[in-house]
């Protein structure tokens, strides 16, 4: 890559490449995005980063898919940005086209794409931490709606060793999950978290066995699947702004939310289902 390299050019060459680093499985409602770039522990490079913003977009319009389940091909879940890019950065800045723009539209429209995907969309999305997870590789875990680690992964907040703030959103939820006392400890310290102090302290949902990870993934994309799809999409969208809002304000979203579950054919045949039982 020459110093000259601007935005525009580095989306051609994420375009061009003809190696596959984001794989895409199928089974009915559920899709698994694997990252998949293991020798350079699937951190986000140009390509994969691209790729995964690309199959994000593809799944979350795709109506017939109900959850997208996130995880890492072999030993990580992703390292975070790709320090050669991060390199380049130094030529975008004193060379480039655009400056420091260039660096600001990459992490606005590729990893800030790919969380507001993830965090944004009506599609329920899964964590399958199967390996390490640090800096932006983080983020993105903790932008998803559920969260499962295996035993011997680790969370680790890289930022401050390449001398970077927190991004793509993990000040806001580390403050919200932690507070912000522990929230600026685990920045300073940037010790890796283990899995099971990562479900103590409420950063993940579950901790697993290596093995168990993606059965666990699966079991509970069931339990999501077998909710009405506009239920979910309803909840995710009100619980995803009730904590930027009063209880004046989150109580009146859910006064029109709810009127439209009475109109759903699903509501009503549940309800039926139920009435029914009660009968018998």
């Amino acid at each position: 890559m020459g110093n000259r390299t601007d935005y525009a050019e580095l989306l051609e060459r994420c375009r061009s490449t003809r190696e596959t680093y984001v794989d895409v499985e199928r089974h009915g409602e559920v899709a698994t995005l694997t990252l998949n770039d293991p020798e350079r522990y699937n951190s986000l490079t140009p390509e994969l980063c691209f790729q995964l913003r690309e199959r994000l977009a593809e799944l979350c319009s795709d109506t017939d898919i109900r959850v997208i389940i996130l995880t890492g091909k072999d030993e990580a879940f992703c390292a975070g940005g790709d320090l050669g890019l991060i390199q380049d950065c130094k030529g975008f800045i004193d060379e480039g086209y655009e400056g420091a723009a260039t660096i600001w539209r990459w992490i606005r429209n590729q990893f800030g794409g790919i969380a507001r995907l993830i965090s944004q969309s009506d599609t329920y999305v899964i964590a399958a931490v199967n390996g390490p997870a640090a800096g932006v590789g983080l983020s993105f875990a903790f932008a998803c709606d559920h969260i499962i680690m295996a035993d011997e992964a680790r969370l680790v907040m890289a930022f401050g060793e390449i001398a970077l703030a927190p991004e793509v959103g993990t000040n806001w939820f580390l403050t919200r999950a932690v507070g912000y006392q522990k929230a600026m400890e685990l920045f300073v310290s940037g010790e890796a978290i283990t899995a099971d102090s990562a479900k103590d302290m409420g950063l993940v949902n579950s901790a697993v066995k290596a093995d168990a990870l993606l059965p666990a993934a699966n079991k509970w994309a069931e339990k999501v699947c077998r909710l009405p799809d506009s239920v979910i999409a309803m909840t995710k969208t009100q619980m995803r702004k009730v904590s930027d809002m009063t209880w004046e304000q989150a109580i009146v979203m859910e006064e029109f939310a709810e009127p439209i579950c009475f109109t759903t054919r699903s509501h009503r045949s549940s309800v039926d289902a139920l009435v029914r039982s009660k009968r018998d």
